[in-house]
């Protein structure tokens, strides 16, 4: 881990993009920290990382857990039931507009 001011990281921001691939590197100002640069491997771990912070994702998440701790959520068969006929209708709607762009 590598520690910066926010002045050397301006001066010198491609050399510490370059040491992330090291590990994080933390920026600070007047000797606080107030920011981490993280290498970023792929998109899955970038939108993680994005989703992490999201307050409204966490809002969101924090809704389904009440909503979850409250009802007691539905089995695990219900739901898988329920992926698969949204995927089946999906899957429907996509064949009927095919054939109406093939005329």
């Amino acid at each position: 881990m590598k520690i910066a001011s926010v002045a050397d990281v301006k001066a010198r921001l491609s050399a510490y993009l370059k040491e992330t691939q090291q590990g994080p590197v933390i920026v600070t100002r007047n000797g606080k920290a107030v920011a981490v640069l993280l290498a970023v491997a792929d998109d899955d771990e970038l939108e993680r990382l994005v989703l992490a912070y999201s307050p409204k994702f966490q809002a969101l998440l924090d809704k389904s857990r009440r909503q979850i701790e409250e009802t007691g959520g539905i089995p695990h068969d219900v739901f898988w039931r329920e992926v698969e006929a949204e995927s089946r209708e999906d899957a429907g709607k996509g064949k009927q507009r095919q054939r109406r762009t093939k005329r």
